[in-house]
Protein backbone atom coordinates (compact mmCIF):
# COMPACT_ATOMS: atom_id res chain seq x y z
CA UNK A 1 0.00 0.00 0.00
CA UNK A 2 3.01 2.45 -0.36
CA UNK A 3 3.00 5.59 -2.03
CA UNK A 4 0.29 5.46 -4.20
CA UNK A 5 -1.04 8.78 -5.59
CA UNK A 6 -4.19 7.67 -7.83
CA UNK A 7 -5.86 11.35 -6.15
CA UNK A 8 -4.18 14.81 -4.52
CA UNK A 9 -4.69 13.91 -1.03
CA UNK A 10 -7.89 14.93 0.52
CA UNK A 11 -9.16 15.08 -2.67
CA UNK A 12 -12.10 13.17 -4.92
CA UNK A 13 -13.94 14.34 -7.58
CA UNK A 14 -16.77 16.61 -6.80
CA UNK A 15 -20.34 14.47 -6.93
CA UNK A 16 -22.93 16.81 -8.55
CA UNK A 17 -25.74 13.77 -8.68
CA UNK A 18 -26.95 11.26 -6.50
CA UNK A 19 -24.83 7.83 -5.83
CA UNK A 20 -26.46 4.24 -6.99
CA UNK A 21 -24.86 1.32 -5.30
CA UNK A 22 -25.17 -1.88 -6.92
CA UNK A 23 -27.21 -4.45 -6.40
CA UNK A 24 -26.71 -6.55 -3.63
CA UNK A 25 -24.08 -4.54 -1.79
CA UNK A 26 -24.25 -4.88 1.76
CA UNK A 27 -24.82 -1.76 4.40
CA UNK A 28 -23.85 -2.67 8.19
CA UNK A 29 -22.74 -1.51 11.01
CA UNK A 30 -19.78 -3.33 13.11
CA UNK A 31 -19.02 -3.72 16.94
CA UNK A 32 -16.58 -5.78 19.07
CA UNK A 33 -17.38 -7.89 22.34
CA UNK A 34 -15.36 -6.63 24.98
CA UNK A 35 -16.53 -2.61 23.34
CA UNK A 36 -19.98 -2.89 24.06
CA UNK A 37 -21.01 -6.76 26.03
CA UNK A 38 -20.14 -6.15 29.59
CA UNK A 39 -21.62 -8.73 31.65
CA UNK A 40 -17.77 -9.26 32.04
CA UNK A 41 -18.18 -12.07 34.74
CA UNK A 42 -21.57 -13.55 34.11
CA UNK A 43 -21.98 -16.41 32.39
CA UNK A 44 -19.32 -18.42 33.01
CA UNK A 45 -16.71 -15.69 31.09
CA UNK A 46 -13.38 -15.27 32.50
CA UNK A 47 -11.15 -12.31 32.42
CA UNK A 48 -9.83 -11.78 29.11
CA UNK A 49 -6.18 -9.43 28.57
CA UNK A 50 -8.31 -6.61 27.98
CA UNK A 51 -10.13 -7.07 31.55
CA UNK A 52 -6.58 -7.13 32.78
CA UNK A 53 -5.41 -4.66 31.39
CA UNK A 54 -7.96 -2.23 32.04
CA UNK A 55 -7.90 -2.56 35.33
CA UNK A 56 -4.36 -1.68 35.66
CA UNK A 57 -3.76 2.01 36.84
CA UNK A 58 -2.60 4.54 34.14
CA UNK A 59 -3.42 1.87 31.00
CA UNK A 60 -7.11 3.65 30.13
CA UNK A 61 -7.84 6.90 30.62
CA UNK A 62 -10.23 7.80 33.59
CA UNK A 63 -9.79 3.87 34.51
CA UNK A 64 -12.49 2.68 32.66
CA UNK A 65 -13.12 -0.54 31.67
CA UNK A 66 -15.73 -3.05 29.93
CA UNK A 67 -17.07 -4.11 33.40
CA UNK A 68 -20.67 -2.91 31.85
CA UNK A 69 -19.66 -1.20 28.72
CA UNK A 70 -22.63 -0.64 26.60
CA UNK A 71 -24.69 -3.78 28.22
CA UNK A 72 -25.17 -5.06 25.40
CA UNK A 73 -24.97 -8.84 26.79
CA UNK A 74 -28.50 -7.65 28.98
CA UNK A 75 -30.14 -5.36 26.07
CA UNK A 76 -29.14 -7.39 22.61
CA UNK A 77 -32.83 -7.65 21.84
CA UNK A 78 -33.42 -4.02 21.97
CA UNK A 79 -30.27 -3.43 20.04
CA UNK A 80 -31.29 -5.42 17.14
CA UNK A 81 -34.72 -3.74 17.13
CA UNK A 82 -32.35 -0.29 16.89
CA UNK A 83 -30.50 -2.00 13.98
CA UNK A 84 -34.09 -2.94 12.32
CA UNK A 85 -34.85 0.27 12.76
CA UNK A 86 -32.00 1.79 10.58
CA UNK A 87 -32.53 -1.01 7.58
CA UNK A 88 -29.13 -2.56 8.72
CA UNK A 89 -28.59 -5.45 6.16
CA UNK A 90 -26.19 -7.23 8.04
CA UNK A 91 -24.38 -6.59 11.25
CA UNK A 92 -21.09 -7.38 12.32
CA UNK A 93 -20.00 -8.80 16.13
CA UNK A 94 -16.99 -10.20 17.32
CA UNK A 95 -17.45 -13.66 19.56
CA UNK A 96 -16.11 -13.41 23.13
CA UNK A 97 -13.25 -16.30 23.54
CA UNK A 98 -13.45 -15.74 27.21
CA UNK A 99 -17.02 -15.89 27.17
CA UNK A 100 -16.95 -19.23 25.33
CA UNK A 101 -13.87 -21.24 26.26
CA UNK A 102 -12.85 -19.45 29.72
CA UNK A 103 -9.36 -20.49 30.21
CA UNK A 104 -9.01 -20.90 26.20
CA UNK A 105 -8.78 -24.54 26.52
CA UNK A 106 -10.99 -27.43 27.32
CA UNK A 107 -14.88 -27.41 26.44
CA UNK A 108 -17.28 -24.54 25.49
CA UNK A 109 -19.15 -23.08 28.32
CA UNK A 110 -22.67 -23.64 26.67
CA UNK A 111 -24.31 -20.45 28.36
CA UNK A 112 -21.61 -18.40 26.62
CA UNK A 113 -22.43 -20.28 23.05
CA UNK A 114 -26.37 -19.64 24.21
CA UNK A 115 -25.93 -16.11 24.02
CA UNK A 116 -24.60 -15.77 20.67
CA UNK A 117 -27.58 -18.22 19.41
CA UNK A 118 -29.86 -16.16 20.99
CA UNK A 119 -28.11 -12.98 18.94
CA UNK A 120 -27.88 -14.36 15.67
CA UNK A 121 -31.56 -15.75 15.88
CA UNK A 122 -32.80 -12.69 16.65
CA UNK A 123 -31.05 -10.87 13.67
CA UNK A 124 -32.29 -13.49 11.47
CA UNK A 125 -35.79 -13.57 13.03
CA UNK A 126 -35.31 -9.35 11.70
CA UNK A 127 -33.76 -10.07 8.53
CA UNK A 128 -30.20 -9.03 9.29
CA UNK A 129 -27.48 -10.72 8.23
CA UNK A 130 -25.27 -11.74 11.21
CA UNK A 131 -21.52 -11.56 10.18
CA UNK A 132 -18.85 -13.52 13.11
CA UNK A 133 -15.78 -12.39 13.82
CA UNK A 134 -13.48 -14.92 15.96
CA UNK A 135 -11.29 -12.37 17.63
CA UNK A 136 -11.27 -9.03 18.08
CA UNK A 137 -8.50 -8.58 20.90
CA UNK A 138 -9.74 -10.48 23.88
CA UNK A 139 -7.52 -12.98 24.31
CA UNK A 140 -8.35 -15.43 27.65
CA UNK A 141 -6.42 -14.12 30.12
CA UNK A 142 -4.88 -17.52 31.08
CA UNK A 143 -3.38 -17.99 27.48
CA UNK A 144 -1.68 -14.93 27.97
CA UNK A 145 0.04 -15.90 31.37
CA UNK A 146 1.30 -19.27 29.09
CA UNK A 147 2.95 -16.77 26.68
CA UNK A 148 0.26 -15.25 24.61
CA UNK A 149 -0.01 -14.72 21.10
CA UNK A 150 4.52 -14.62 20.80
CA UNK A 151 3.63 -18.52 21.85
CA UNK A 152 3.20 -21.42 18.94
CA UNK A 153 0.79 -23.20 21.26
CA UNK A 154 -2.10 -19.99 20.90
CA UNK A 155 -2.56 -20.82 17.34
CA UNK A 156 -3.27 -24.35 18.40
CA UNK A 157 -5.57 -23.25 20.78
CA UNK A 158 -7.33 -20.71 18.39
CA UNK A 159 -8.15 -23.43 16.21
CA UNK A 160 -9.58 -25.51 19.29
CA UNK A 161 -11.94 -22.39 19.70
CA UNK A 162 -12.93 -22.00 16.30
CA UNK A 163 -14.08 -24.95 16.02
CA UNK A 164 -16.37 -25.15 18.92
CA UNK A 165 -18.06 -21.93 17.34
CA UNK A 166 -18.00 -23.01 14.12
CA UNK A 167 -19.77 -26.36 15.43
CA UNK A 168 -22.37 -24.22 17.31
CA UNK A 169 -23.24 -21.55 15.19
CA UNK A 170 -22.67 -22.45 11.57
CA UNK A 171 -26.19 -23.38 10.82
CA UNK A 172 -27.00 -19.53 11.57
CA UNK A 173 -24.09 -17.78 10.48
CA UNK A 174 -22.54 -17.94 6.88
CA UNK A 175 -19.99 -15.41 6.90
CA UNK A 176 -17.09 -15.74 9.28
CA UNK A 177 -13.83 -13.54 9.71
CA UNK A 178 -10.86 -15.63 11.74
CA UNK A 179 -9.40 -12.12 12.90
CA UNK A 180 -9.99 -8.57 13.00
CA UNK A 181 -6.60 -6.00 12.63
CA UNK A 182 -3.95 -8.73 13.50
CA UNK A 183 -1.75 -6.20 13.57
CA UNK A 184 -2.72 -4.04 16.60
CA UNK A 185 -3.18 -7.11 18.42
CA UNK A 186 0.70 -7.80 17.10
CA UNK A 187 1.80 -4.15 17.39
CA UNK A 188 0.15 -2.64 19.76
CA UNK A 189 -0.51 -5.51 22.14
CA UNK A 190 3.75 -6.38 22.09
CA UNK A 191 5.26 -3.53 20.78
CA UNK A 192 4.16 -0.30 21.96
CA UNK A 193 2.41 -1.72 24.79
CA UNK A 194 -0.85 1.42 24.18
CA UNK A 195 -3.09 -2.01 23.93
CA UNK A 196 -3.64 -5.56 26.17
CA UNK A 197 -1.24 -7.01 27.10
CA UNK A 198 1.00 -4.03 27.26
CA UNK A 199 3.93 -6.01 26.37
CA UNK A 200 6.72 -3.65 24.76
CA UNK A 201 9.18 -6.51 23.14
CA UNK A 202 9.71 -5.68 19.59
CA UNK A 203 10.37 -9.25 19.28
CA UNK A 204 7.75 -10.73 20.91
CA UNK A 205 5.32 -8.51 18.43
CA UNK A 206 6.84 -9.86 15.20
CA UNK A 207 6.31 -14.11 16.84
CA UNK A 208 2.96 -12.57 17.70
CA UNK A 209 2.38 -11.61 13.80
CA UNK A 210 3.66 -15.33 12.85
CA UNK A 211 1.56 -16.61 15.52
CA UNK A 212 -1.80 -15.00 14.30
CA UNK A 213 -1.12 -15.41 10.64
CA UNK A 214 -1.03 -18.99 11.75
CA UNK A 215 -4.18 -19.50 13.60
CA UNK A 216 -5.69 -17.88 10.65
CA UNK A 217 -4.47 -20.22 8.38
CA UNK A 218 -5.62 -22.88 10.90
CA UNK A 219 -8.86 -21.75 11.36
CA UNK A 220 -9.35 -21.35 7.94
CA UNK A 221 -8.98 -24.72 7.62
CA UNK A 222 -11.25 -25.89 10.48
CA UNK A 223 -14.28 -23.19 9.38
CA UNK A 224 -13.55 -25.34 5.95
CA UNK A 225 -14.00 -28.86 7.51
CA UNK A 226 -17.02 -27.92 9.58
CA UNK A 227 -19.24 -25.36 8.24
CA UNK A 228 -21.20 -25.25 5.02
CA UNK A 229 -20.16 -25.20 1.47
CA UNK A 230 -22.03 -21.89 0.88
CA UNK A 231 -20.40 -20.61 4.02
CA UNK A 232 -18.01 -17.63 3.22
CA UNK A 233 -14.26 -16.33 5.25
CA UNK A 234 -12.54 -13.87 5.29
CA UNK A 235 -9.92 -11.95 7.93
CA UNK A 236 -9.87 -8.36 8.43
CA UNK A 237 -6.78 -6.01 8.32
CA UNK A 238 -6.27 -2.45 8.82
CA UNK A 239 -4.37 -1.55 5.73
CA UNK A 240 -2.30 1.02 6.47
CA UNK A 241 -2.48 3.61 3.06
CA UNK A 242 1.05 4.61 3.23
CA UNK A 243 2.39 7.75 1.49
CA UNK A 244 6.11 9.36 1.32
CA UNK A 245 6.44 12.77 2.51
CA UNK A 246 8.07 13.53 -0.65
CA UNK A 247 9.57 11.14 -3.56
CA UNK A 248 12.78 11.40 -2.12
CA UNK A 249 14.98 8.21 -1.64
CA UNK A 250 14.68 8.37 1.81
CA UNK A 251 10.98 8.93 2.06
CA UNK A 252 10.05 6.29 -0.75
CA UNK A 253 12.33 3.81 1.64
CA UNK A 254 10.31 5.18 4.89
CA UNK A 255 7.39 4.15 3.15
CA UNK A 256 8.39 0.46 2.07
CA UNK A 257 9.51 -0.63 5.63
CA UNK A 258 6.22 0.42 6.92
CA UNK A 259 3.88 -0.83 3.88
CA UNK A 260 6.20 -4.09 4.79
CA UNK A 261 5.37 -4.23 8.60
CA UNK A 262 2.10 -2.43 8.79
CA UNK A 263 0.70 -4.38 5.52
CA UNK A 264 2.84 -7.10 3.70
CA UNK A 265 3.57 -9.10 7.00
CA UNK A 266 -0.08 -9.94 6.77
CA UNK A 267 -0.95 -9.82 3.18
CA UNK A 268 2.53 -11.81 1.94
CA UNK A 269 1.86 -15.18 3.56
CA UNK A 270 -2.34 -14.61 4.00
CA UNK A 271 -2.32 -14.18 0.03
CA UNK A 272 0.68 -15.33 -1.28
CA UNK A 273 2.12 -17.49 0.86
CA UNK A 274 5.42 -15.90 1.62
CA UNK A 275 6.62 -13.12 3.49
CA UNK A 276 8.23 -10.43 1.89
CA UNK A 277 11.62 -10.43 1.27
CA UNK A 278 12.66 -7.14 2.47
CA UNK A 279 10.67 -7.55 6.07
CA UNK A 280 12.52 -10.15 6.75
CA UNK A 281 15.64 -8.56 6.15
CA UNK A 282 14.52 -5.23 7.83
CA UNK A 283 13.50 -7.19 11.01
CA UNK A 284 16.73 -10.04 10.71
CA UNK A 285 18.31 -8.13 13.76
CA UNK A 286 15.10 -8.93 15.80
CA UNK A 287 13.68 -12.63 15.25
CA UNK A 288 15.39 -15.77 13.74
CA UNK A 289 12.43 -16.13 11.11
CA UNK A 290 14.13 -18.94 10.04
CA UNK A 291 13.65 -21.06 13.15
CA UNK A 292 10.23 -18.82 13.52
CA UNK A 293 8.36 -20.17 10.42
CA UNK A 294 7.93 -23.92 10.21
CA UNK A 295 8.12 -26.22 7.44
CA UNK A 296 4.43 -26.25 6.31
CA UNK A 297 2.90 -22.84 8.08
CA UNK A 298 2.60 -20.38 5.01
CA UNK A 299 0.88 -23.63 3.14
CA UNK A 300 -1.52 -23.16 6.13
CA UNK A 301 -1.69 -19.76 6.48
CA UNK A 302 -2.30 -19.39 3.01
CA UNK A 303 -5.22 -21.19 2.43
CA UNK A 304 -8.20 -19.66 0.10
CA UNK A 305 -10.29 -17.30 1.95
CA UNK A 306 -13.42 -15.72 -0.05
CA UNK A 307 -13.28 -12.17 1.11
CA UNK A 308 -10.62 -9.48 2.45
CA UNK A 309 -12.01 -6.96 5.28
CA UNK A 310 -10.78 -3.73 5.08
CA UNK A 311 -10.33 -1.43 7.64
CA UNK A 312 -9.54 2.25 6.85
CA UNK A 313 -9.63 5.25 8.87
CA UNK A 314 -6.96 7.30 7.95
CA UNK A 315 -3.32 7.52 5.58
CA UNK A 316 -0.23 6.88 7.08
CA UNK A 317 2.28 9.57 5.75
CA UNK A 318 6.18 9.20 6.31
CA UNK A 319 9.22 10.06 5.92
CA UNK A 320 12.95 9.37 6.54
CA UNK A 321 14.54 11.13 9.49
CA UNK A 322 16.02 15.08 8.20
CA UNK A 323 17.65 16.19 11.22
CA UNK A 324 14.98 18.18 12.13
CA UNK A 325 13.01 15.59 13.47
CA UNK A 326 14.06 13.02 15.38
CA UNK A 327 13.36 8.85 14.11
CA UNK A 328 11.25 7.23 15.88
CA UNK A 329 7.89 9.73 16.02
CA UNK A 330 6.03 6.34 15.34
CA UNK A 331 5.58 6.23 19.13
CA UNK A 332 4.17 9.74 19.43
CA UNK A 333 1.69 9.47 16.71
CA UNK A 334 0.04 6.13 16.85
CA UNK A 335 -3.32 6.29 16.09
CA UNK A 336 -4.29 4.19 19.51
CA UNK A 337 -2.34 6.00 22.24
CA UNK A 338 0.69 7.09 23.64
CA UNK A 339 3.63 5.49 24.52
CA UNK A 340 7.10 5.62 24.04
CA UNK A 341 7.68 2.62 22.73
CA UNK A 342 7.66 2.43 19.08
CA UNK A 343 4.77 -0.63 17.87
CA UNK A 344 6.84 -0.56 14.19
CA UNK A 345 10.01 -2.57 14.83
CA UNK A 346 12.23 -2.69 12.44
CA UNK A 347 11.39 1.23 11.77
CA UNK A 348 13.31 2.93 13.75
CA UNK A 349 14.55 5.18 10.61
CA UNK A 350 11.00 6.16 10.22
CA UNK A 351 9.32 9.63 10.92
CA UNK A 352 5.17 9.44 11.02
CA UNK A 353 3.69 12.93 10.04
CA UNK A 354 -0.02 14.19 10.43
CA UNK A 355 -1.64 14.30 7.10
CA UNK A 356 -3.17 18.15 6.35
CA UNK A 357 -6.63 19.13 6.80
CA UNK A 358 -9.63 18.63 9.39
CA UNK A 359 -9.16 15.93 11.94
CA UNK A 360 -11.73 13.44 13.69
CA UNK A 361 -11.67 13.57 17.38
CA UNK A 362 -9.19 11.13 17.96
CA UNK A 363 -6.94 13.52 16.00
CA UNK A 364 -7.14 11.25 12.84
CA UNK A 365 -6.74 12.85 9.36
CA UNK A 366 -9.86 12.60 7.18
CA UNK A 367 -8.93 12.13 4.08
CA UNK A 368 -11.35 9.69 1.90
CA UNK A 369 -8.76 10.15 -1.11
CA UNK A 370 -6.69 7.62 0.93
CA UNK A 371 -9.76 5.04 1.25
CA UNK A 372 -9.81 5.25 -2.68
CA UNK A 373 -6.52 4.98 -3.45
CA UNK A 374 -6.27 2.14 -0.87
CA UNK A 375 -9.14 -0.08 -2.58
CA UNK A 376 -7.80 0.54 -6.38
CA UNK A 377 -4.04 -0.88 -4.78
CA UNK A 378 -5.68 -3.68 -3.24
CA UNK A 379 -7.87 -4.40 -5.63
CA UNK A 380 -5.06 -4.22 -8.71
CA UNK A 381 -2.98 -6.65 -6.31
CA UNK A 382 -5.57 -9.10 -6.22
CA UNK A 383 -8.45 -8.95 -8.74
CA UNK A 384 -9.81 -12.22 -8.54
CA UNK A 385 -10.61 -11.43 -4.47
CA UNK A 386 -13.75 -9.42 -3.21
CA UNK A 387 -13.72 -6.79 -0.83
CA UNK A 388 -15.51 -5.58 2.13
CA UNK A 389 -15.19 -2.46 4.20
CA UNK A 390 -15.43 -4.22 7.18
CA UNK A 391 -15.09 -0.70 9.47
CA UNK A 392 -15.02 2.95 8.38
CA UNK A 393 -16.08 5.68 10.90
CA UNK A 394 -15.32 8.58 12.78
CA UNK A 395 -15.30 9.56 16.54
CA UNK A 396 -15.98 13.68 16.88
CA UNK A 397 -17.37 15.37 20.56
CA UNK A 398 -20.83 14.43 20.42
CA UNK A 399 -23.45 15.68 23.10
CA UNK A 400 -27.20 15.69 23.61
CA UNK A 401 -28.58 19.17 23.06
CA UNK A 402 -31.65 20.61 25.41
CA UNK A 403 -33.80 19.24 23.04
CA UNK A 404 -32.45 15.62 23.59
CA UNK A 405 -31.32 15.41 20.25
CA UNK A 406 -27.45 14.37 19.02
CA UNK A 407 -26.71 16.26 15.78
CA UNK A 408 -23.23 14.99 14.64
CA UNK A 409 -22.99 16.88 11.02
CA UNK A 410 -19.39 16.35 11.06
CA UNK A 411 -19.61 12.48 11.01
CA UNK A 412 -22.22 12.57 8.39
CA UNK A 413 -19.66 14.53 5.92
CA UNK A 414 -17.15 12.06 6.86
CA UNK A 415 -19.07 9.10 6.11
CA UNK A 416 -20.58 10.75 2.78
CA UNK A 417 -17.24 11.38 1.81
CA UNK A 418 -15.97 7.82 2.74
CA UNK A 419 -18.49 6.19 0.79
CA UNK A 420 -18.15 8.59 -2.27
CA UNK A 421 -14.70 7.63 -2.23
CA UNK A 422 -16.18 2.90 -2.33
CA UNK A 423 -18.45 4.27 -5.06
CA UNK A 424 -15.90 5.83 -7.17
CA UNK A 425 -13.63 2.64 -6.43
CA UNK A 426 -16.24 0.16 -7.59
CA UNK A 427 -17.03 2.67 -10.71
CA UNK A 428 -13.19 1.80 -11.63
CA UNK A 429 -13.59 -2.56 -11.23
CA UNK A 430 -12.84 -2.79 -7.38
CA UNK A 431 -15.18 -5.80 -6.15
CA UNK A 432 -16.46 -4.16 -2.81
CA UNK A 433 -19.01 -5.68 -2.04
CA UNK A 434 -20.38 -4.22 1.25
CA UNK A 435 -20.03 -1.45 3.67
CA UNK A 436 -20.00 -1.78 7.63
CA UNK A 437 -19.95 1.59 9.52
CA UNK A 438 -18.04 1.39 12.72
CA UNK A 439 -19.38 1.82 14.94
CA UNK A 440 -23.27 0.73 15.70
CA UNK A 441 -23.02 2.54 18.85
CA UNK A 442 -21.05 4.51 21.31
CA UNK A 443 -19.09 1.95 23.11
CA UNK A 444 -15.45 1.36 25.12
CA UNK A 445 -12.58 2.60 23.11
CA UNK A 446 -9.95 0.53 24.55
CA UNK A 447 -7.13 2.94 26.00
CA UNK A 448 -9.08 5.89 25.19
CA UNK A 449 -11.95 4.27 27.61
CA UNK A 450 -15.47 6.16 27.29
CA UNK A 451 -13.91 9.58 25.95
CA UNK A 452 -14.55 8.92 22.54
CA UNK A 453 -17.37 8.44 20.54
CA UNK A 454 -17.58 6.60 17.07
CA UNK A 455 -21.12 5.43 17.24
CA UNK A 456 -24.30 6.45 14.82
CA UNK A 457 -26.26 5.78 17.97
CA UNK A 458 -25.27 7.46 21.38
CA UNK A 459 -25.27 5.87 24.33
CA UNK A 460 -25.91 7.47 28.00
CA UNK A 461 -23.60 5.10 30.20
CA UNK A 462 -25.23 6.27 33.40
CA UNK A 463 -28.82 5.47 31.90
CA UNK A 464 -27.69 2.71 29.32
CA UNK A 465 -30.39 5.23 26.51
CA UNK A 466 -29.60 4.48 23.59
CA UNK A 467 -30.02 7.67 21.25
CA UNK A 468 -29.46 7.73 17.49
CA UNK A 469 -27.65 10.42 16.06
CA UNK A 470 -27.94 12.71 13.21
CA UNK A 471 -25.99 10.50 11.04
CA UNK A 472 -27.90 7.23 12.44
CA UNK A 473 -30.80 8.54 10.31
CA UNK A 474 -29.21 9.47 7.32
CA UNK A 475 -26.98 6.33 7.48
CA UNK A 476 -31.04 4.43 7.56
CA UNK A 477 -31.62 6.77 4.57
CA UNK A 478 -28.57 5.81 2.45
CA UNK A 479 -29.52 2.31 3.01
CA UNK A 480 -33.31 2.93 2.02
CA UNK A 481 -32.39 4.27 -1.32
CA UNK A 482 -29.10 2.42 -1.53
CA UNK A 483 -27.23 5.45 -2.58
CA UNK A 484 -25.66 8.32 -1.30
CA UNK A 485 -27.55 11.88 -1.97
CA UNK A 486 -25.79 13.93 -3.82
CA UNK A 487 -23.71 16.70 -1.62
CA UNK A 488 -25.97 19.41 -1.63
CA UNK A 489 -28.38 16.97 0.47
CA UNK A 490 -26.13 16.92 3.05
CA UNK A 491 -27.91 17.48 6.04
Amino acid sequence: MTAVRETAPGTLPQQAAALSFPPGFTWGAATAAYQIEGAAAEGGRTPSIWDTFSHTPGKVRNGDNGDIAADHYHRFRDDVALMADLGLNAYRFSVSWPRVQPTGRGPAVERGLDFYRALADELLEKGITPVATLYHWDLPQDLEDAGGWPVRDTAERFADYAAIVAEALGDRIKVWTTFNEPWCSAFLGYGSGVHAPGRTEPDAALKAAHHLNLAHGRAIGVLRSTLPATAQTSITLNLHHVRPLTDSLGDLDAARRIDAVGNRIFTGPVLRGAYPADLLEDTAHLVDWDNLVHDGDLAEISRPIDLLGVNYYTPTLVSAPDGSVAAGEASRNDAHGKSDHSPWPGSEQVVFHLPPGETTAMGWAIDESGLYDLLRHVGRENPELPLMITENGAAFDDYVDPKGAVNDPERIAYLHGHLSAVHRAIADGVDVRGYFLWSLMDNFEWAYGYGKRFGAVYVDYATQRRIPKASARWYADVIRHHGLPSADGLA
